[in-house]
């Protein structure tokens, strides 16, 4: 949960403004959004871990924004809104909201719902080992191994390239732009794309002396990507 990013979809700015203040307060990255479109656009392109999202918005409303991303991801939702009916809550979480927040509200329980949020979700996948070719990654022991033949080679990364390692398996085949990584991926006082660059770099080369080199490639202009390929 440490350093979980967060996308508030809010076109409130005082509130915006709350939630965010208290969110970083509590060590959490944050990001925000002042309509629905914007807010999907971030979600596309940051993947954050949870979403707090209000349902009065231009463009786009915040059911529509939770049904569109119910097609394509399972991020946590708290919707945080002044529809106080039972029928507005119940058609948040039919559309699939995990948590429902009216407001005027108290901007630490808001925080305290999505920890307790992240916790569960944390709990389901935290047993859970990615698993790609040769390479298989355990984001709880914070270890990634590759296995060919009876070769077995423990990689020796830094905490940074095991967050890229890891977020990049758990999307296989799919093009990371390195705005993304920077976000997802790196602590703070490190953001900036040739960063990346040179993490990645550093990866790949560990990467290739375990045998794995065709593994993780770039795509030029856009970003990295990790194939899904059995070693040759």
């Amino acid at each position: 949960m440490n350093n979980a990013l967060i996308l508030i979809v809010e076109d409130e700015p005082e509130i915006c403004e709350i939630l965010e203040t208290y969110f970083t307060r509590e060590g959490f990255r944050v990001v925000t959004a002042g309509d629905g479109v914007i807010g999907l656009s971030h979600h596309q392109r940051l993947r954050p871990d949870l979403v707090v999202l209000d349902i009065k918005l231009p463009r786009q409303d915040g059911y529509e924004v939770l049904a569109a991303l119910r097609r394509v991801a399972d991020t946590p939702v708290i919707m945080v809104t002044a529809l106080a009916e039972d029928l507005d809550k119940l058609q948040a979480l039919r559309i699939g909201a995990d948590d429902y927040v009216v407001k005027p509200f108290n901007p630490l329980e808001v925080v305290a719902r999505a920890k307790a949020i992240l916790r569960r979700v944390t709990g389901r996948s935290s047993d859970h080992v990615l698993r790609l070719g040769p390479l298989s990654v355990d984001p709880q022991a914070y270890r990634a191994v590759i296995e060919i033949g009876t070769q077995r080679t423990i990689l020796d990364l830094t905490r940074t390239e095991f967050r890229i390692l890891a977020h990049m398996a758990a999307s296989p085949n799919r093009v990371f732009e390195r705005s993304e990584l920077v976000d997802a991926c790196l602590p703070e006082g490190e953001a900036l794309d040739r960063t990346v660059d040179s993490h990645v770099s550093n990866l790949r080369r560990k990467l290739a002396a375990a045998g794995v080199g065709n593994l993780l490639s770039g795509v030029r202009g856009v970003g990295y990507r990790i194939d899904d390929i059995q070693t040759r």
